[in-house]
């Protein structure tokens, strides 16, 4: 039997969704958790791998199980265990053909940028602080570039182990909300850093560096050296994924900040 949670974390205390033998990992929690409710050994498989410090209020997970549970084992049972930063959201009984991460159309991320002169103390690992003023709609001019089928090389992570650059963007809007920039992105998938490294371009834009015609340029030189630094993982977070109505998980969709 195999059964579909939606997960909410907080990434600071983690070394990512996947679980290391060096740090804690969410995966690492989950599986032991799980394991103890189901009274067997529980690997789990995630829609997308997370990073260090990243956060997620739309990650979804499968695992396989021989023995029936109720609903709500996973529910309550799975948060009464769970640390206080990963919490499950809902769970769902599906067939065997659902696969967290192969039956996904669509990933969203929403990365948040704290743009003040001072830093914000108890947000500190919620928001990337940028101290320089950016404009917003010159941003959205670089970002627009982006849109659509393109190989993201340029913004690819040397690490990255896709078998392919080639990824299709269907939405990247940028929005402010006070001091507050939001930056939403989604995409059928994405490159290890590519958001990131999205980001830490359009920052350069934003502060009048670069200009917007620049993210155009480094997209097709398909050479990561041509791009600025990746942007910090603080701020970053996994808002949604898309399944077939087939499946029938449920939808919804947690931007912070809105």
């Amino acid at each position: 039997m195999r059964v579909a949670l939606g997960i909410e974390y907080s990434g600071e205390n983690y070394c990512g969704w996947q679980r290391q033998s060096h740090s804690p990992s969410v995966q690492e929690n989950l599986d032991k958790v799980l394991a103890k409710i189901s009274d067997q050994s529980v690997k789990t498989f995630c829609a997308g791998r997370t990073d260090t410090g990243v956060h997620a209020t739309g990650q979804v997970i499968h695992f396989d199980i021989n023995k029936q549970r109720p609903i709500t084992a996973w529910l309550r049972g799975a948060n009464n265990q769970l640390p206080r930063d990963i919490a499950v959201k809902w769970a769902v009984d599906v067939n065997d053909d659902f696969h967290a991460r192969f039956s996904a159309t669509e990933r969203s991320y929403r990365y948040v940028v704290y743009n003040n002169e001072t830093p914000t103390a108890t947000l500190a690992s919620k928001v990337t602080w940028h101290r320089r003023a950016l404009d917003v709609n010159v941003m959205q001019g670089g970002a627009n570039h982006l849109i659509g089928k393109h190989d993201f090389s340029s913004f690819r992570a040397s690490s990255c182990q896709a078998n392919t650059p080639i990824r299709e963007i269907t939405k990247l809007k940028l929005s402010q909300k006070g001091k507050f920039i939001f930056i939403d992105i989604t995409a059928n998938a994405f490159l290890h850093h590519m958001v990131r490294n999205i980001v830490g371009s359009l920052l350069q834009v934003g502060e009048g560096r670069r200009s917007p015609a620049f993210i155009k340029q480094t997209l097709h030189e398909l050479d990561r050296t041509k791009a600025p630094d990746t942007a910090k993982p603080d701020g970053l977070y996994l808002v949604n994924v898309a399944y077939p109505a087939e499946f029938k998980l449920p939808v919804e969709v947690v931007r912070p900040f809105a």
